[in-house]
């Protein structure tokens, strides 16, 4: 016999935990189901151990930057403690016993189990059916994209998950694929001392941000002595202790080990989306200003395909929490200022548009940009100092529909150019803004006055 409940969310990553846990605090029957870690790839496999790395990576090169600025400095890289601390600090080992009880704790039902819909209302989790009297949240995630190359099925190569939880790092390695994961992973392997080589079929790397972006961050990366190959397809894969990739270009590179960060899809085929007119062959699950996906039901975080980011899935899980409960003022989506990061040495933070989906979409644009060297606080910090602030203007409206900030701790930087996307403020109000001296966002100004 069915189980009668008010809401079951079907996976608990970080937009599903938080929908849960909300919704169970309001007083709601709330069912949690997911077969996986509670919390998601974020704290396991993403953004917080992977920013470890980072963080240890970027002590690395600070460490060499003293030569020439404070005297003499020498490093030795070491693995150890920063696998100790993502094995302790960051995971527990992998082990999400906090995490379930925090989610418990707020009242929700956890089970780990697998979940599909079995009908409008109804979900099918292990030997038990729940009938949720007010709607079902989908917030499954995405899984890596594996490409369809000859040889790789049935080889040991890593994706995210092998690289974050690596004891220790290879000798030589391959990267397929050159987007935020790739290129972040990368470095820090680079810093430790692995020798690294990118191969990315695109023409630049970080395709979807501006050009300046991808020339910047292959540039530093070179400096950390990565190797890359753009404009190449992997064609073939062998192993035999060693992976050997046939590139189309009829050259071959080795590495001990083989990365694969071509990207993330959604895998919903299993959860019998069809009972509620939901297409499980489509590459995501379509979702409305409410993040309404069907009748009662909505979907949150990356399964919707609206940005693979941490941040959107909490900013949907808002969306979706307020309006099952009907709250009068209920927020409606809108993703024109959504912001990212990829935390290369240089950041690399952007929001809204790039200046080409801006032309794209018909607009009157003008740019304004700026070196970091220029400013005032650049020329100070010189050693790591490159990075620029670039501004898309739509000049019909006078307002800002993009910007990148790259450059030290540009995603910190962002947050102000953030703000002008999002709220649409008059770039004349921008000009005339006090900006403190010496920052580096006084950089913003004269990319302002550039436009």
């Amino acid at each position: 016999m069915a189980e009668q409940v008010d809401v079951v969310v079907i996976g608990l990553g970080v937009g599903g935990e938080e929908t849960a846990g909300r919704l169970a605090q309001a007083g709601l029957n709330v069912v949690g189901v997911d077969p996986r870690l509670v919390g998601g790839e974020c704290p396991y496999w993403g953004c917080i151990p992977s920013k470890m790395m980072i963080r240890a990576s970027n002590l690395i090169a600070e460490t060499r930057r003293v030569d020439g600025m404070a005297g003499r400095a020498t490093v030795e890289p070491d693995w150890a403690p920063v696998a100790r601390r993502i094995r302790e600090e960051a995971t527990d080992h992998w082990n999400d016993q906090v995490a379930v009880d925090r989610l418990v704790g707020k009242g929700v039902t956890f089970l780990r189990e697998r979940a599909s819909v079995v009908a409008p209302g109804t979900v099918q989790a292990g030997d038990r059916t729940f009938e949720a009297s007010k709607g079902i949240v989908i917030a499954t995630g995405t899984v890596p994209v594996v490409p369809p190359i000859e040889g790789l099925a049935g080889t040991p190569y890593w994706t995210n998950h092998e690289a974050i939880e690596a004891g220790t790092l290879p000798a030589t390695i391959v990267v397929l694929g050159a987007g935020a994961i790739g290129l972040e992973l990368a470095q820090v392997f680079a810093r430790f001392g692995v020798a690294v080589t990118v191969v990315e079929t695109g023409e630049r790397v970080l395709a979807l941000e501006e050009p300046e972006s991808s020339a910047l961050a292959q540039e530093a990366l070179e400096r950390d002595g990565v190797t890359f190959r753009v404009g190449v397809r992997a064609e073939a894969v062998s192993y035999d202790e060693a992976f050997t990739v046939r590139l189309s270009d009829g050259s071959e590179v080795t590495g001990e080990k083989l990365l694969v960060a071509t990207g993330r899809r959604t895998d919903v085929r299993e959860l019998g989306l069809d009972a509620v007119g939901i297409d499980p062959a489509a590459r995501f699950v379509a979702v409305d200003e409410h993040v309404r996906a069907a009748s009662n039901v909505w979907a949150v975080g990356d399964v919707t395909g609206v940005g693979a980011f941490t941040h959107n899935a909490m900013y949907q899980a808002n969306i979706a929490v307020l309006d099952i409960l009907g709250a009068d003022d209920a927020p409606r989506a809108s993703y024109h200022a959504m912001p990212r990061v990829t935390f290369t040495d240089p950041e690399i933070g952007a929001v809204g548009l790039t200046e080409q989906q801006a032309r794209d979409q018909g607009l009157d644009v003008r740019v304004g940009s700026t070196p970091i060297p220029y400013s005032t606080r650049g020329w100070i910090h010189k050693a790591g100092n490159e990075g620029f602030i670039k501004v898309v203007m739509d000049a019909s409206r006078g307002v800002l529909v993009g910007a990148t900030s790259a450059g030290p701790v540009g995603g910190e930087v962002l947050s102000g150019l953030a703000v002008a996307v999002h709220a649409a403020v008059p770039v004349k109000e921008l000009q005339q803004m006090i900006l403190a001296y010496p920052t580096f966002h006084r950089a913003y100004g004269e990319a302002l006055k550039n436009l």
